[in-house]
Order: structure tokens, then C-alpha cells, then sequence
């Protein structure tokens, strides 16, 4: 186990090799450090910008055994990493962050909504949904509409289903391929808010200014960030996010997604154990960005600053709009933040755009 903090020379693990574990590998590159990419994607776009790359599944125990290896430190880029992965680096002796439990509680929504409402996070109420009995009992009790969400994995609208109607049922189930499920009551919302925090290895936080966001097809479209919200639900939000950050004895930065219900009314939506997409504002908007903040944390290095300097509206570039490249980033007042990544697909977040639309 190494002393903290990791001096500039050692050397940080990342598993995924996606836009976030590049982002990464570009603030430790700053600070000063070696990045290893773990990801079965050769020449992913993460590992273009790191020392080296080991090519191989995330579950594999000899490259899980090189990483640990190599690494000062491990972490991971997105939260469908397997857990047992995590575990095993951690009982070889490696040093992990966040840990397993993080991960183990983000994976499952039942168990992520269950931890939450335990450490006074409050979320919608909320059904088990193993069988269609269990799903007609779920939408009497809850109500309809609501959400019907396969229990692991799923994201950017992916895995979830609304329900209208209780004839609906059997139909939502099977679009599920009959996977355990939750079923989720609908939040009738203002808005949806999101914050970025960080916690160190002896429980020093720092939390961000909150975002607005906006999403078209259950994607995640914009972030107008520092959000026009007053200082009660700014310090709702802050308390909240920190309750969630000591449950897990967390390491490293989260995000938190949250209904503004109105009258200071928050709930949770769900957790993310990693840098966030919603995040990205904080690149061009603050001193020290979420990227940085993760390496700071992991590497036992000071919290930075969380203060805004500008305020940001950050633009998702989706499929083939990143091939407006030229003219944005012409533009005085955006910062154009390419992924690197090779295929343009449909949906697919190819880039993002910080635009600044004033300075705090």
C-alpha cells in the first residue's frame, strides 16, 4: 500500500477507456502522473492518451493483476465495471477508489435507493419487480404512471419503460426481457439538478455549485451551471450529497441527480460513483474541474476550489453534429471538448461544447 499522497512520477490505473477515463488521464497527465488504461477496446480513446494501455475484459485476472501491478492507485471511468473486479484488485493489496461498496450500491437500483433513503437521501417510492404479480401490485400501490427500469445496467434511456395503463403491464415486462426490475413513481418535478462532490481518503469534501439539466430522449442534452437556485436548496443539495458520500465512505468525485420537486423539495434520482457527464461544465466554469478533482482525491492530494468563475452552459454533441468542429470552434465564447472517438453513431456523445455565458 502506497504513502499518500502520490508524489508526481506514480502512476494511476484506470479501468475504461471511454471520453471520462481520457478526460481523466488528461488532468493526471497535468499533475504529473503515469496513466495505465485497462479496456478491451484497443486504441480506445483514452488509451491514446495515457502511457500505456493493457487490452483485455475488465474481469480478466491476469490483466486485473497487471493493472494492480503497475498502479499506485485504481480507479474506473463508469460504474458498469464489475464489481468483482474492484474487489479483487482491493483484496490483492491494490489501492482502489472508490471501493467496491460504491460500486455494489450504483449497480443495482433497488439496493442504490434502499441505501439512499437509509442515509436521508429521500427518492420516489419505489416496488421490487421480479414477476408480473409483483408489477400489478407495484402500479396499484404507486400508481400510475410510472417507470418500470431493469435493475442493473441501463443508461441514457436505455433499460426503462413507462407505464400508462395497467393492460400495459404484461407488455412493459417482456421489453424488458423479463430482467429483475423496479418499478418507480412518477416525480412530478420543476426541474432536474445535479451535483458534482468529492470526499478525500479522511473524509475532506468539496461540492460544486448545482447544474440545471435538460434531456431529449432520455439523453443528456445540456447543463446550465452554477443553476439559478436559491441557498436553501443549494445547502439541501450539499447535505445531501454529503450524507451519501460518508455512507460509502466514498473516494473520489460523484454525482448525484435530483428532482426539484419545488418549496426546497429534493429527491434523489440516482447516483453515479464517478466523474459525471453534468460535470463537464466545471472544465471551463471552475479553477479546479471534476477531472482533477478525482485525481486530487484519489491520489490523496488537497480538494481544489469548487468556486465558479463562469457561468457554463455545456451542449452534448451527439452522432455526426461533432462535424460542426469548424464553426464551433471558431466561436470566442465556447470551448470545444473532443472525445476522440472514431465512429459517429446515431445518439452516440461524440464531444461536448462549454459555452460561457458570463463570469461570476
Amino acid at each position: 500500500m502506497p504513502d499518500l499522497p502520490l508524489p508526481p512520477g506514480s502512476t494511476l490505473g484506470i479501468i475504461g477507456g471511454g471520453q471520462l477515463g481520457r478526460m481523466l488521464s488528461q488532468a493526471a497527465s497535468r499533475l504529473g502522473f503515469d496513466v495505465v488504461i485497462l479496456d478491451p477496446e484497443a486504441d480506445s480513446p483514452a488509451g491514446r492518451v495515457s502511457a500505456r494501455q493493457i487490452v483485455a475484459a475488465y474481469d480478466d485476472p491476469k490483466a486485473l493483476s497487471a493493472l494492480g501491478r503497475a498502479a499506485d492507485v485504481v480507479t474506473f471511468e463508469f460504474e458498469n465495471v464489475p464489481a468483482e473486479s474492484i474487489e479483487r484488485l482491493a483484496e490483492a493489496g491494490a489501492l482502489v477508489a472508490p471501493g467496491p461498496t460504491a460500486l455494489r450500491v450504483s449497480q443495482d437500483r433497488v439496493d442504490e435507493k434502499t441505501f439512499l433513503n437509509a442515509v436521508g437521501a429521500p427518492t420516489v417510492a419505489f416496488a421490487v419487480v421480479d414477476t408480473l404479480d409483483d408489477l400489478v401490485v407495484g402500479l396499484t400501490e404507486l400508481g400510475l404512471p410510472a417507470l418500470l427500469k431493469t435493475r442493473r445496467e441501463g443508461y441514457d434511456g436505455k433499460g426503462q419503460v413507462w407505464i400508462h395503463a395497467i393492460e400495459d403491464a404484461p407488455a412493459a415486462l417482456e421489453s424488458l426481457g423479463g430482467r429483475p426490475a423496479i418499478l418507480e413513481a412518477k416525480a412530478t418535478f420543476v426541474r432536474e439538478l445535479s451535483v458534482i462532490a468529492a470526499r478525500d481518503w479522511d473524509g475532506h469534501m468539496a461540492v460544486y455549485p448545482l447544474g440545471e439539466n435538460r434531456h431529449e430522449g432520455g439523453v443528456l442534452r445540456t447543463t446550465l451551471a452554477p443553476a439559478a437556485v436559491d441557498e436553501k436548496t443549494q445547502v439541501r443539495a450539499r447535505a445531501i450529497a454529503e450524507a451519501i458520500l460518508d455512507g460509502l465512505d466514498y473516494v473520489g468525485v460523484l454525482g448525484v441527480e435530483l428532482f426539484d420537486l419545488g418549496d426546497d423539495v429534493l429527491l434523489v434520482n440516482e447516483i453515479a460513483p464517478r466523474v459525471h457527464n453534468t460535470g463537464h461544465w466545471t472544465q471551463d466554469g471552475c479553477v479546479c474541474d471534476q477531472f482533477e478533482q478525482h485525481i486530487r482525491a484519489v491520489a490523496g492530494w488537497p480538494l481544489g476550489p469548487t468556486t465558479a468563475h463562469a457561468r457554463i452552459e455545456m451542449t452534448n454533441l451527439l452522432g455526426d453534429e461533432v462535424e460542426d468542429w469548424r464553426k464551433l470552434s471558431a466561436k470566442s465564447d465556447e470551448r470545444l471538448h473532443l472525445y476522440g472517438k472514431a465512429e459517429a453513431r446515431p445518439g452516440r456523445k461524440m464531444a461536448h461544447v462549454n459555452r460561457v455565458l458570463s463570469v461570476v
